[in-house]
């Protein structure tokens, strides 16, 4: 009798479940926790990179650090500059150095520029994640019980709430 091996491709897999998850976490979320996980998303990635870098991954230190640019980017495309001009403009400024110090970590494959990122990614993710949990407080039917602790999760530990892909 030959063994079995797991289903890894099939609705029950694990691989689908968290796929569904993940599909299920951004389709409820509110904007400023899709925000927050975008956030959560380029830490990882970035964090990813620098690992890569230091275990001499070529490969995997440039396909991390092209995830985190491409979220960067994201973040900075999703900037609603009619709300707040000014705002927006200091904003698009800092994803523009945070996506800069990106392509530096992985193109010269340095650890420091990839660090210069994380501070910054690390400081707005601490920004948002205090901002939805005002917004929690202030509009508790905007956001329930169950979406509000999705501000307290981090990338580092690996329950971000959005896995994108990876």
């Amino acid at each position: 009798m030959e063994p079995t091996t797991p289903d890894t491709t099939g609705l029950n897999s694990p691989a689908h479940a968290s796929k569904e998850y993940l599909k299920n976490a951004v389709m409820t979320a509110s904007p400023e926790q899709l925000h927050l996980m975008l956030l959560d998303g380029a830490i990882r990635f970035t964090l990813r990179g620098r690992e890569a870098l230091e275990q001499r991954d070529i490969e995997g230190a440039f396909n991390a650090f092209e995830r985190a640019q491409r979220i960067v980017l994201e973040l900075n495309n999703g900037l609603r500059r009619e709300v707040n001009p000014q705002l927006v403009d200091q904003l698009a400024a800092l994803y523009d150095f945070i996506y800069r110090r990106l392509i530096d970590a992985n193109i010269r494959r340095e650890t420091k520029a990839a660090d210069d990122a994380l501070r910054i990614l690390r400081h707005q993710r601490e920004t948002w994640a205090l901002l939805i949990e005002k917004l929690a407080r202030e509009l508790p039917e905007r956001f329930g019980r169950a979406s509000g602790g999705g501000a307290r999760s981090g990338a580092e530990s690996g329950e971000s709430g959005l896995q994108l892909e990876g």
